[in-house]
């Protein structure tokens, strides 16, 4: 009897594990899981970051150090890597920056025109995707479409600086479009956003130009 007693709670104690063991363990192994895939992608994530940021600097580092073709060449090849294998990152963005500068010291301005409309229709980052939008406009009045380079403008933009450079920006397109008289309003407003407008001294020499002329 005491035999069966013991059998029975034996069976008991299976039925219970059954019911609530196993789902116990599987709700463990999946908060483990969680935690583990979760520090794991942390890791991936500052590796990422590690590795860009030092592809990046080499970049830079090959550019300052010579002006050289060879450097140049340097540049734009570590660019390409760092966009392909760190798209993830903001140093992809800065790399496409990269290429687009390097294309306009070589006056491929279709080339630097397709990294910057890449930047500014994709980059997450507003402030960077208003600088790509500045240099894009002034490539665009490089081939003669300075009307296409003011209509980038359409949109409202955040920060003194940002405004400061894009209505300087508009000044110099509208020039170059002689209308003096909206350039120099431009002009106006770059200085009228700026802090200090100090920082920016050639904007009031636009300015005083435009005054002389007229």
């Amino acid at each position: 009897m005491a035999y069966e007693t013991e059998e029975e709670q034996v069976e008991k104690l299976k039925e219970l594990w059954q019911r609530h063991g196993v789902p116990l363990l599987t709700g463990v192994a999946i908060a483990l899981a969680g935690v583990f895939g979760w520090n794991a992608w942390q890791n991936y994530q500052q590796g990422q970051a590690q590795g860009a940021s030092t592809l990046y600097q080499t970049m830079l580092e090959s550019v300052l150090s010579s002006d050289s073709e060879a450097s140049r060449a340097r540049a734009a090849e570590l660019a390409t890597q760092l966009r392909k294998e760190y798209s993830s990152t903001r140093y992809a963005d800065y790399a496409a920056l990269m290429q687009a500068r390097l294309a306009v010291e070589a006056s491929d301005y279709p080339v630097a025109e397709k990294h910057l409309r890449e930047l500014v229709d994709t980059s997450k980052d507003a402030a960077l995707q208003e600088v790509a939008r500045q240099r894009l406009a002034r490539v665009l009045a490089q081939q003669e479409r300075a009307e296409e380079g003011l209509a980038l403008f359409a949109s409202p933009v955040e920060g003194s600086e940002l405004k400061a450079g894009r209505e300087e920006v508009r000044g110099d397109l509208l020039l170059a479009l002689g209308r003096k008289s909206e350039a120099r309003a431009a002009y106006q407003a770059a200085i009228e956003a700026l802090e200090d407008a100090s920082a920016r001294p050639q904007l009031q020499l636009k300015l005083d130009d435009l005054a002389e002329e007229a």
